[in-house]
C-alpha cells in the first residue's frame, strides 16, 4: 500500500503548496472563501502568473496586482470587523465575517434588504475602495446583520467612521470621524 498510487499521504506537502498558492483570500488556508466571481478573477490571476517566467516583467506585474488584490481585502474585512467590534460584537466579529462555501442566506426575504443595504455601504460610505466591485461574502455578512437587527446600526457607524468624501479628497486620522 505505501508503494502504490492509492497513499493519501502521497501528495500531502504538494496539496499544502497548492492550498497556500491558490488561497484567495489574505491568509495561508483560509477555507473561508467562496466561489464568486471576484475569488475567479484572483484565482485566474494566479494560474497565469504561474506560467510565466518569475524573472519576467509580465510575472512581476501579476505577482504586484494579486498582492495589492489581498491586501485590499484585507483592509476591507478589517473595516467590517472594526465597526461590528464597535458595535459590540468583540467576539463574533470573526465568525459574522466567516463565510465559506457552506454558508447560507438565512431567510431569503432578506436577501433584497440585503442587497439593498450593502448597495447603500458602498454608494455612501468609504468601506469599500473606489474601485472594489460588491462581493458576494458580505452579502452573507448584511444577512446576519438582519437576523442580528443590527444592519441599520452598522450602517450608521460604517456611515460615521467611514464617509464618503469626493475623489481625490484625502483624510487624515486627525480628520477621521470618532469611534462610536
Amino acid at each position: 500500500p505505501l508503494c502504490s498510487n492509492n497513499n493519501p499521504y502521497a501528495s500531502f506537502g504538494a496539496t499544502l503548496a497548492r492550498d497556500e498558492e491558490q488561497n484567495l483570500w489574505s491568509t495561508p488556508h483560509d477555507v473561508t472563501h467562496t466561489e464568486a466571481d471576484d475569488d475567479r478573477v484572483l484565482y485566474n490571476m494566479i494560474v497565469v502568473r504561474n506560467q510565466l517566467d518569475k524573472d519576467s516583467e509580465e510575472w512581476q506585474k501579476l505577482n504586484y496586482d494579486i498582492y495589492t488584490l489581498r491586501q485590499t481585502r484585507k483592509e476591507v474585512r478589517s473595516r467590517w470587523k472594526h465597526i461590528l467590534e464597535d458595535l459590540g460584537f468583540h467576539k463574533e466579529a470573526d465568525s459574522l465575517l466567516s463565510v465559506t462555501k457552506l454558508s447560507i442566506i438565512s431567510d431569503s426575504q432578506n436577501m433584497a434588504k440585503a442587497r439593498d443595504i450593502l448597495l447603500k455601504l458602498s454608494e455612501e460610505t468609504n468601506i469599500f475602495p473606489t474601485s472594489w466591485e460588491l462581493s458576494e461574502r458580505y452579502l452573507f455578512v448584511v444577512d446576519r446583520l438582519i437576523a442580528l437587527d443590527a444592519a441599520d446600526e452598522f450602517f450608521k457607524v460604517a456611515s460615521m467612521v467611514y464617509p464618503k468624501r469626493p475623489s481625490g479628497e484625502r483624510v487624515d486620522d486627525s480628520q477621521k470621524a470618532p469611534q462610536c
